[in-house]
């Protein structure tokens, strides 16, 4: 009875003793991510990089006298780089639908202005643009933003305002404002 005791444990503690024996073999590989420059501005409202129109109503006398201001527009920038943000206008003059012949010309220049109205990019508004005063656009890129800084969620807001006086007919008188952001 001794032997097959003895037996039984020498054979339990050579079972246990080949489980313990772990055989095993590594392999592995570098993984390299390559990373390029990239940048993206949009509309936070579609979420693409073409807003809404943006209407502003002159309805009374008090419209004409002191022009009439938007509701704020907001961007965001996703960029993984520091950045500015540049606007313009994409005409000098606004493009007229109307009755009125021949059709008048408004400048954009001394009559729609904007202002940032908020700004979580980082960065600083760049003059002659401000959080308190409107600054008239023009056809020329104007920097608005300088060294917003990298991230995936650096918004802006902008506010328009016409000021058009009673200079001109009733009628449509529209243009496209452009924002560029650039990597610095």
């Amino acid at each position: 009875m001794k032997k097959i005791i003895a037996i039984a444990a020498t054979s339990v503690f050579f079972t246990l003793g080949a489980k313990a024996q772990t055989v095993s073999s590594n392999a592995s590989q570098t993984v390299n991510l390559s990373l390029t420059d990239a940048i993206e501005l949009t509309f936070t409202g579609s979420g693409t990089a073409t807003g809404a129109s943006v209407t502003l109503p002159f309805t009374t006398v008090n419209d004409y006298a002191n022009g009439v201001t938007s509701s704020a527009q907001a961007l965001k920038v996703k960029s993984n780089k520091n950045f500015t943000v540049a606007v313009k206008s994409n005409a000098a003059n606004f493009t007229y639908t109307g009755t009125t012949t021949p059709a008048p010309t408004m400048p954009v220049s001394g009559v729609l202005g904007i202002l940032v109205s908020a700004n979580g990019t980082g960065g600083t508004i760049a003059t002659p643009f401000s959080a308190s005063t409107f600054s008239t656009l023009s056809a020329t890129n104007q920097s608005l933003i300088s060294n917003g800084t990298r991230g995936g969620n650096q918004t802006f807001s902008v506010q328009y305002q016409g000021t058009p006086g009673f200079s001109y007919p009733a009628g449509n008188y529209a243009v496209d404002v452009v924002y560029t952001a650039t990597q610095l």
